[in-house]
């Protein structure tokens, strides 16, 4: 299961929302033992906004979460490398009329690429990629 920020974000704002739906969703994945996925680039855009929208130590909080879960094996971090770069750039150059990020792109690429059964998040583009959402809520 790819996590991506949505999902994260969701699980650490109580005002989202989605948090009631995202938290049990994720902890039944962890007790269901889901391989969980993560990017570089989706830590960096979900720090970024924790940081900006509940402070400094919100985001310091959520990153040793994830250092943790990295250490226990719960989660597996994926970089964002040449290959994954330059099939994001085409993606980013191929849907011009779609509004997703750069960042949208090396998401759907890593997902793809590593075989992520489904996407944890709440971000609707992920379906034209054939990844499903989670929850459906």
């Amino acid at each position: 299961m790819f996590v991506d920020t949505g999902g994260w974000y969701a699980v650490v704002s109580q005002d989202d929302r989605h948090h009631a739906a995202a938290t049990r969703y994720h902890q039944q994945q962890i007790q269901n033992g889901a391989r969980l996925l993560t990017s570089d680039y989706i830590l960096d855009e979900t720090l970024t906004r924790l940081r900006y929208d509940f402070g400094h130590a919100v985001a310091v909080t959520f990153y040793r979460q994830i250092m943790q879960a990295l250490e226990q094996g719960l989660l597996t971090l994926l970089r964002v490398d040449e290959p994954t770069w330059t099939a994001a750039v085409e993606l980013f150059q191929q849907y011009a009329d779609q509004r997703f990020s750069f960042t949208d792109c090396t998401s759907f690429v890593l997902a793809q690429t590593h075989r992520a059964d489904e996407v944890f998040g709440f971000d609707q583009h992920f379906l034209m990629f054939g990844l499903p959402l989670r929850p459906t809520e």
